[in-house]
């Protein structure tokens, strides 16, 4: 052995750099697919809603956007400021829920352990709690029309 250099395992061991380099190919692979698996099931998230007095059920897709809206009978005879107050809160309220869901989506598929998967929750998280108001609300510019 030379002096201060270990006979087995250094960096000039072959068969150590091979192992090394087999164990990190092995973490990279399994970040790949854990990070394909969080993509996919955070793209096929959507969530649906209903306020608690039965005026309105939304869905919203992965991004927050609103994909449907069912309008319950008992809107003949609320206000229509209500209806539309009660539709922008129920959309609201389904956003927070969806970013909850995808922050569990993200801590199960790639943890909450890496900087990066700390930035996606915290990406992702932002992007739906602070969405905007929903199409044809009041800061939406073709609410005048």
């Amino acid at each position: 052995m030379e002096a201060g250099l270990p006979d087995t395992g250094g960096v000039l061991d072959p068969g150590g750099a091979m192992e090394r380099l087999a164990a990190w190919k092995g973490r990279i692979d399994k970040l790949a697919a854990d990070t394909k698996a969080m993509s996919d099931r955070l793209q096929e998230l959507r969530l649906t809603l209903a306020d608690d007095n039965g005026l309105v059920e939304v869905t919203i897709d992965s991004s927050g956007a609103l994909v449907d809206l069912q309008l319950g009978h008992r809107i003949q005879r609320v206000a229509p400021d209500v209806v539309a107050r009660t539709i922008m809160n129920t959309i609201a309220e389904a956003r927070q829920r969806l970013a909850a869901r995808s922050q569990e989506i993200i801590a199960d598929t790639v943890g909450t352990d890496s900087p990066a998967a700390l930035a996606i929750a915290e990406r992702v998280g932002r992007q739906l709690r602070d969405a905007g108001p929903a199409p044809g609300g009041p800061d939406d510019q073709r609410a005048g029309w």
